[in-house]
């Protein structure tokens, strides 16, 4: 997948002001890039559109300016063609200086060959700012990317189509979501809208019905073992399999992107064409490009994966991950000093507001967060009993992209809940 997510970003000239004046201000100046001869990082990031792609630009040109001995080629690269050119270019002698990352079990397939910088010594003064979920960027206990903000995964609806169909409140059990979809489509209401084109956005069905249906231990064990013979695995595609025979999503689900151009399941959400999407945080900085009606941030809600009843697993547990850059061995000390600059409190405020960010990986920009929405998906994340990595990242790369593959399929109407579960340990073979 995977693609966590690429938010469009907003900018603006303020922002760059203050990116300069921050970057001035960087502890960076003892770093042997600045004391060395000049240097040209290669940095490939998701954000392919502006204004997200100008933004990037900015904070690469204003880092530039208090480092002149520090330059960029920036190389935006679409979110889902990640999975393969970063394996691609780790085996070869040219690699970027600097990628996105994603962290996981995907970080450590790509420690494998060798060519991810080792951070640990670089990032060990100042990491801890950023929290536990840093270590997300682990493995085998040192520090290989950074994340630049964090992610949860939720609903996000529109409460002007909700009241249309007559609903009054947010689903709080998945057999309450069943009966706001035949409400919705009584109403002629799109229900759901989902980009099952670019597949791993099926993904989060399944991983969130297996979150209700087993424990933490099992899955976090599972995981670890590349295998998911529990049977609440199987018992999580039977749920789903009950969900989907309710047909709640938009015609042509199949073909929709899920977030390039109006007609995806961003834009329908974002146009009042769909009730709701199961997407995480940075839709709110993906839907403003999208969307004619510029006032719709006013007009949506949130709410968490309805409880399962019956279900074994933690029922307040949350899916996410987050967002953030590795470098490799080709880069010198200016990346790892670069990185730290992105993560610092004053950047993350500046991010933040500028809609480069919507959920901080440092949690002292959380003040930042204006938007009452955000304000409720961050309160729910910093109350979950855990919030687990997306099963995709958290597997190895052959292990994860057969699971979104098989989850995919099913969707299509294709194999079993057995099969799916399945998938991951055949995905290894």
């Amino acid at each position: 997948m995977n693609l966590r997510r690429r938010p469009a970003l907003a900018a603006s000239t303020l922002l760059a002001a203050a990116l300069l004046a921050l970057t001035a201000c960087s502890s960076s100046g003892g770093s042997s890039a600045k004391k060395g001869g000049p240097v040209t990082l290669t940095w490939w990031h998701n954000a392919t559109t502006d204004p997200g792609k100008s933004a990037w630009q900015r904070i690469a040109d204003a880092y530039h300016s208090a480092h002149p001995k520090v330059s960029f080629k920036v190389q935006p690269i679409q979110n889902e063609q990640f999975t393969t050119k970063v394996p691609v270019a780790l085996q070869g002698d040219n690699p970027p200086d600097v990628y996105q990352q994603w962290g996981g079990g995907a970080l450590a397939t790509q420690v494998e060959s060798g060519k991810l910088m080792d951070l640990t010594s670089a990032t060990q003064g100042w990491i801890g700012q950023l929290g536990p979920g840093a270590k997300g960027w682990q493995a085998g206990g040192k520090q290989y990317g950074v994340p630049y903000d964090y992610h949860i995964v939720g609903f996000w609806y529109r409460k002007d189509l909700f009241q249309q169909a007559g609903i009054t409140g947010a689903p709080a059990t998945i057999d309450d979501l069943k009966a706001d979809v035949a409400k919705l489509k009584a109403a002629h209401i799109a229900p759901v809208a989902i980009g099952s084109k670019d597949r791993w956005p099926d993904a989060f069905w399944w991983e969130y019905f297996v979150l209700r249906e087993c424990p933490q231990a099992t899955v976090t064990k599972s995981l670890a073992a590349k295998s998911l013979d529990d049977a609440c695995f199987t018992k999580a595609g039977e749920d789903l399999k009950d969900f989907l025979a309710t047909k709640p999503f938009q015609n042509g689900f199949l073909g929709t992107p899920a977030q390039q151009g109006a007609g995806s399941s961003a834009g329908l959400v974002a146009n009042g064409k769909a009730a709701m999407e199961l997407q995480g945080d940075w839709e709110m900085a993906v839907m403003p490009a999208l969307a004619t009606d510029k006032n719709f941030a006013d007009k949506l809600g949130w709410f968490p994966f309805p409880s399962v009843p019956g279900g074994g697993g933690d029922q307040q547990a949350g899916l996410g991950g987050g967002d953030g850059f590795s470098c490799t061995t080709k880069a010198t000390d200016a990346c790892p000093d670069f990185l730290k600059y992105v993560a610092s409190a004053s950047v993350q405020r500046q991010l933040v507001q500028a809609k480069a960010a919507t959920l901080p990986a440092n949690p002292a920009a959380n003040d930042a967060i204006s938007d009452p929405t955000l304000k409720v998906v961050l309160a729910y994340l910093q109350k979950v009993g855990y919030n687990q990595l997306y099963f995709d990242q958290a597997l190895p790369t052959s292990n994860g992209q057969a699971l979104n593959e098989a989850v995919a399929n099913f969707f299509a109407g294709q194999g079993s809940p057995k099969a799916v579960a399945d998938s991951v340990k055949q995905g290894g073979s």
